[in-house]
């Protein structure tokens, strides 16, 4: 019976990808994750970008070998490096989305389609804070990438990762496969300990994700996009299957900003906070001491709007727990002007949940 019932599940996980022939006498090669790909795959793109850096360079000269104690060895030049990845048509109108780490500070942009056209294109805007950025080329009948739903993926789930890895390898403008399971949602990742930078709500994914596939997206088995692929966890440099992509309902929130009003304007909250120690905590007549004393309120401002008084103590921003300053900065790093943050406050005893609905700073 256990044998029995293996061999049922396996057949179920095989024909839920499409991988199981569901009647005749031969395999169907067409599963889902074909499908997905020839969806999705026309609309995907290469990023090749150039940068200028700055920096000091060793000059060799065999003058200097011997003469070098007169004359410096080292002179501070400017040269141009290339930077490679990935992105996606977004729209008929020529926007094409990809990270912004992978466009940083490029003085020439060009996207190259699969079917061998390679297109200048010009930034429309950035923002670093979720890592994404827009580009604008000039072409007619693109394809354009169907979006998806991120907010109800299943861990477990199949998905695509689509993109370019190694183009400047591969020198192939097709895109390549790769194939794995959304391993968790609602990531929160700080690459690099030394930077505030850090990113939220991530998708985590085994789906290899390599050099050049940063701004590729991560596609359903509806063929639809559900996140832009942004780094990986690695320690090689290659895929260890620990991947995390931006989600696409942040994403499609932020390209639209940044294509109305060409940059993500900045939000305005009109609160103040300060921590709490246990002799503030003594004085406030708390059990111990958590949350942010609210130390100001802006006249005007959302926070007034919301209900939100001087000596309210906050201990919660859209569900986060928050203990001090950084707290409630990074609970709010990444929001756009318009987005309604739930808040819980603590006044005289009780608790009371406020929403902050964010205005574009004044």
């Amino acid at each position: 019976m256990k044998a029995s019932a293996i061999a049922v599940g396996v057949i179920l996980c095989f024909q839920a990808v499409g991988a199981w022939p569901q009647s005749g006498p031969e395999v169907s090669r067409r599963t889902a994750i074909v499908r997905a790909a020839e969806r999705v795959g026309p609309a995907v793109v290469g990023v090749t970008v150039t940068q200028v850096v700055e920096g000091y360079r060793r000059v060799r000269d065999p003058f200097l070998e011997e003469w070098g104690f007169l004359i410096p060895r080292y002179r501070y030049r400017r040269y141009k490096v290339s930077n490679f990845g990935s992105g996606f048509v977004f729209d008929a109108e020529g926007h094409v989305v990809t990270n912004q780490h992978v466009v940083e500070g490029a003085v020439e942009m060009k996207v190259t389609l699969p079917d061998g056209r390679s297109l200048d294109a010009v930034l429309v805007g950035e923002d670093q804070a979720n890592d994404l950025a827009v580009l604008k080329v000039d072409a007619d009948g693109l394809p354009v990438a169907p979006l998806g739903r991120s907010n109800d993926l299943i861990s477990g789930e199949w998905v695509v990762a689509i993109g370019n890895p190694f183009g400047y390898l591969l020198r192939d403008t097709k895109p390549t496969v790769t194939v794995g399971v959304v391993s968790a949602t609602n990531r929160d990742v700080k690459p690099d300990p030394d930077k505030q930078h850090h990113y939220r709500n991530l998708i985590q994914t085994d789906a290899a994700i390599n050099p050049g596939n940063s701004g590729g997206p991560l596609v359903n088995m509806n063929g639809e996009v559900v996140g832009i692929n942004a780094f990986i966890f690695s320690r090689s440099g290659g895929s260890l299957g620990i991947g995390f992509a931006i989600p696409v309902a942040i994403a499609k929130k932020v390209i639209e900003e940044i294509i109305a009003h060409g940059a993500v304007r900045d939000i305005w909250v009109g609160l103040r906070v300060q921590e709490i120690d246990r002799l503030l905590a003594r004085s406030l007549e708390l059990e111990r001491a958590e949350g942010v004393l609210v130390s100001s309120v802006g006249k005007g401002s959302p926070a007034e709007e919301a209900g939100i008084r001087r000596g309210d103590v906050l201990t919660h921003i859209d569900g986060r727990r928050v203990d001090s300053v950084e707290d409630a900065r990074e609970a709010m790093a990444g929001r756009l002007v318009g987005d309604a943050v739930p808040v819980t406050v603590r006044r005289d005893g009780r608790v009371r949940e406020v929403t902050l609905t964010l205005k574009e700073k004044r």
